[in-house]
């Protein structure tokens, strides 16, 4: 068997040539990104997509409440909801982070998941976001990917068949479960995560937790326990940093001011806004703009 260490450099050597700049970089396969940091970025607020993130060089740490997460080479990260937690990167110019991003298609989940049949599920409730350490599969299979991504006519061909080879090895490792779950349900698990997803697609909305827990058909006192237990928050606090997230995606985007950004996400005061944001990110909207557009220059 390959070394996991071995396994790591090759990838990386296949990475650094597809690398266009700092942060997350579009590849020729639309549901695969190249991630490149050549610094260190301080403990900060985020949210993935639902996606498995492989590391090849340099490493992360991810905070999800009182959980922290390391995802160092030769682990690959499984997030399975798009879940706001705090990251630091650890990176430097001449050894910067390297890594890919595989997002999660759930057409393409669902189709697998019930083709590998009734594999079982899980006895406790399954963890959204954790660190798997690759085996000898999830190796193979993602250096065949990065060997695909520097070739166009490869791309078209089998882009899709590297993508599904990864996942697959993703659904028969430790986070399996997490993934199957999604797809067969599981318990109170999956009544959090129609949950969830409904406060994504509506997260300017006004919820109160006892809507919540009655959509969920629970108790509010139960809900909330099952709600604790997977987001590592209350509804309240799971929903103000969504909204914060998604605001900041706004203002760094140049699409919306701070008074639009604030209105467009739910908050009816923009002062209230501005303090929750120097709260949560350590700097005001403007602040933390100018300091994007610095890093851009």
């Amino acid at each position: 068997m390959a070394s996991t260490a071995h396994t790591g450099s090759a990838l990386a050597d296949l990475i650094k040539p597809l690398v266009n700049g700092n942060g997350l970089n579009a590849s020729r396969l639309s549901r695969v990104g190249i991630l490149c940091l050549g610094r260190h970025q301080e403990r900060t607020p985020l949210m993935y997509d639902p996606s498995l993130i492989i590391i090849a060089q340099g490493r992360k740490v991810g905070y999800l409440g009182d959980r922290e997460i390391h995802y160092n080479p030769g682990h690959y990260l499984v997030q399975t909801l798009p879940m706001p937690f705090e990251c630091e990167t650890h990176g430097s110019p001449d050894t910067p982070l390297l890594g890919i991003s595989v997002k999660l298609d759930p057409a393409l989940l669902s189709e697998m998941v019930t083709a590998m049949g009734d594999i079982g599920l899980p006895s406790t409730p399954p963890k959204p976001m954790a660190s798997v350490a690759m085996n000898e599969g999830m190796q193979r299979a993602m250096l065949r990917l990065a060997h695909t991504l520097h070739d166009d006519l490869e791309c078209t061909i089998m882009g899709d068949a590297r993508i599904r080879d990864v996942v697959f090895e993703a659904l028969k490792g430790e986070q399996g479960p997490a993934l199957r779950a999604l797809v067969k349900g599981h318990g109170h698990y999956s009544r959090i995560v129609q949950i969830l997803s409904k406060l994504h697609a509506q997260f300017a909305d006004d919820f109160s937790v006892e809507q919540l827990a009655q959509q969920a058909n629970m108790s509010v006192s139960t809900f909330h326990q099952h709600f604790k237990q997977i987001t590592r928050s209350s509804p309240a606090q799971y929903l103000k940093r969504l909204r914060l997230i998604k605001a900041q995606q706004l203002i760094l985007q140049d699409s919306h001011n701070v008074n639009q950004a604030a209105l467009a996400v739910g908050y009816r005061s923009v002062p209230q806004f501005s303090r929750d944001y120097k709260r949560y990110f350590g700097e005001s909207p403007l602040q933390h703009k100018r300091q994007e557009q610095a890093l851009r220059a």
